[in-house]
């Protein structure tokens, strides 16, 4: 049985993972960024740069309602300015993130595959559920599926959003079809490529989906339209806009494949 979706989607890129998704009204953001170009960041195993300004400054931003942090540990994910949004406002992490931002009585931390029901966000009650990743070794990092009523079903499955958070592709993912049918998959792309911080003198490793992996996930997953972000602002990325497309044409895809401009609300469905 199919339920009608009677819910919108609206995206607004700020700048690398951080965006804000308007859902029926209800405004979420995702790893908040708002460092201008040129600042850098010494991790101690590799000096991070970016490139570009953000789309929108803190000064410029809606209301928010809720926030959904992959990880808190990376600054790119989420810097001194973004922890400002932090305060006082609804926060799902990790497990790990939940601590180490503690005492923030609105941070929740949760583990992979673990759901959320009725949570509570502007009026609107969602259900939330953490999707596995795999990221910088070390480190915990989580995405994100959210559902509403209003979403509706596809072939008795609950219709969601999924934002990916930093991960390669995992084949674990998919076992998301088997729940949920995928509305939009808001995926961090640009094929990341950092040295094992265990291991300087061995090969760099792969921290984040490229294009191929993209594509893979929404085939896996069979999600309805991608949403790639993540991919212009760092020297650290190897994919860019350019490369992406390229990837997405020799996947065929491209029909699926909704793309944001920084700082402007893009209307997914």
């Amino acid at each position: 049985m199919s339920i009608p979706n009677t819910s919108s989607l609206s995206i607004t890129h700020i700048g690398t993972a951080t965006a804000i998704l308007e859902i029926d009204g209800v405004k979420f953001i995702t790893d908040p960024f708002f460092s201008p170009a040129g600042t850098s960041f010494d991790l101690g195993f590799i000096q991070l740069k970016v490139d570009t300004d953000p789309g929108l400054g803190l000064d410029q931003l809606p209301p928010i309602d809720a926030v959904l942090l992959s990880h808190e540990d990376h600054v790119d994910n989420l810097d001194d300015l973004g922890r400002r949004l932090l305060d006082g406002r609804k926060v799902l992490t990790t497990m790990d993130g939940a601590k180490n931002l503690a005492p923030r009585p609105g941070v929740r931390g949760m583990r992979p595959w673990e759901t959320i029901t009725e949570y509570e966000i502007a009026g609107k009650r969602f259900t939330i559920t953490a999707t596995p990743c795999k990221h910088l070794p070390g480190g915990e990092s989580t995405g994100f599926l959210l559902h509403h009523d209003s979403f509706g079903a596809t072939d008795g499955k609950p219709n969601a959003i999924w934002f990916s958070g930093d991960t390669v592709w995992i084949p674990e993912l998919a076992e998301m079809r088997n729940k949920y049918h995928v509305l939009a998959a808001v995926l961090n792309l640009g094929g990341a490529i950092v040295p094992n911080p265990f291991d300087l003198e061995g090969p760099q490793i792969n921290i984040t989906m490229d294009g191929k992996q993209g594509a893979r996930a929404v085939r896996e997953i069979g999600a309805d339209v991608l949403v790639p972000m993540h991919f212009a602002e760092w020297e650290h990325f190897k994919q860019h806009g350019k490369e992406l497309r390229e990837a997405f044409e020799a996947e065929g895809i491209m029909d699926k494949v909704c793309w944001l401009t920084p700082g402007k609300p893009v209307k997914v469905y």
